[in-house]
């Protein structure tokens, strides 16, 4: 089972290989307005999550998605669900 530091280093790691972004990631990080993620970048962002912790993140799940902490939380719900 993920803890919230596992999908956050998971985040990291695909916003740096993935995505490219030069800057660290925090979890009070907006993911369009500081991160500068387009629909691209999203998606890119959900597929790397969702291949690492074998989860599925749906359009409903974008819903009042904001910030990195919220994204963090339902990686975590999403594999507790499945476990």
């Amino acid at each position: 089972m993920p803890t919230e530091a596992d999908v956050l280093e998971s985040i990291r790691s695909i916003a740096r290989t993935e995505l490219e972004l030069e800057r660290p990631v925090q979890p009070g990080d907006d993911l369009l307005a500081d991160l500068g993620l387009d629909s691209l970048g999203l998606t890119i962002l959900a597929v790397g999550l969702e291949n690492r912790f074998r989860v599925k993140l749906s359009q409903e799940d974008a819903v009042g998605l904001r910030t990195v902490a919220d994204l963090t939380r339902l990686v975590v719900r999403r594999s507790e669900a499945a476990a």
